[in-house]
């Protein structure tokens, strides 16, 4: 199965959005995210209100077929929402958008409350205000791929994990290549990031011995430690996956290994 990639999903998403919101939307996710797992918590709730704009002006502009840029989010969401139905709407499934606008405005209203607008002295950014961000914004990503990407609609969580995969900054890309650019990391520690950046499409252990830039021994004897883990799969197809456990190690355990220095 091909891997989606945040170009070939951009390009899928505006046949039918407006290819500057999206591109908005696609890079602060983005980014979101690759702070989140480097376990800075700050910036995804600080700067959260970004990928908010985006996303409220791309669905006000599919609802009312204006497009404005530069719009307030209050603004789009409360067309959208039209409590006294004055408006015209033309957004695909008139309850999600109101959904979207719940949430959209859960997000916005957090930050504001916590002071991520102007941000307070006193004001510490935490794991949990991170992780209600990110859990609303994937889940608002989540629903505008449902109704607007023309992939399989099952497939949504698998093309939003993917879009992630090319956001580990201590992989390298060469071409057919790929290489940890971190002396300090173990055969292990070198696998599990390089399954992680690999995504859904996995490495094949030929793969997987040219990259691992150990022994040959060392890294047969990493494989089969982290399989007897459960950390990794290798698949029918003989691909190698990380497994949910090993993607929770590289979360918890790896993230100073994910960055370059």
């Amino acid at each position: 199965m091909a891997l989606i990639d945040k170009e070939s999903l951009f390009k899928d998403l505006t046949t039918r959005l407006d290819s500057v919101l999206t591109q908005q939307l696609l890079t602060e996710y983005v980014s979101q995210e690759k702070r989140y797992i480097l376990r800075d918590w700050e910036p995804a709730t600080l700067d959260g209100g970004q990928f908010v704009e985006a996303a409220a002006r791309i669905v006000y502009h599919v609802d009312s077929g204006n497009l404005n840029r530069a719009k307030k989010v209050d603004d789009c969401l409360s067309y959208i929402e039209d409590p006294k139905n004055q408006n015209t709407h033309s957004f695909p499934e008139r309850k999600s958008a109101l959904h979207l606008c719940k949430v959209i405005r859960t997000i916005y209203k957090f930050r504001s409350d916590r002071g991520a607008v102007h941000i307070d002295p006193l004001y510490t950014a935490n794991q949990l205000d991170s992780r209600l961000v990110i859990d609303n914004s994937r889940w608002v990503l989540s629903e505008l791929l449902r109704i607007f990407w023309s992939g399989d609609r099952k497939e949504v969580a698998r093309a939003i994990r993917e879009i992630l995969q090319y956001e580990i900054p201590a992989v390298g890309r060469f071409g057919e290549d790929r290489l940890v650019q971190r002396p300090d990391c173990s055969a292990e520690e070198e696998i599990l990031l390089l399954l992680r950046d690999g995504g859904e499409g996995g490495l094949l252990r030929e793969q997987l011995g040219r990259f691992v830039k150990k022994t040959a021994g060392r890294v047969t004897q990493a494989i089969q430690k982290l399989e007897r883990r459960r950390e990794i799969i290798q698949t029918r197809d003989g691909l190698y996956r990380l497994t949910d456990l090993g993607a929770l190690r590289v979360i918890q355990d790896l993230a100073d290994k994910i960055q370059l220095n």
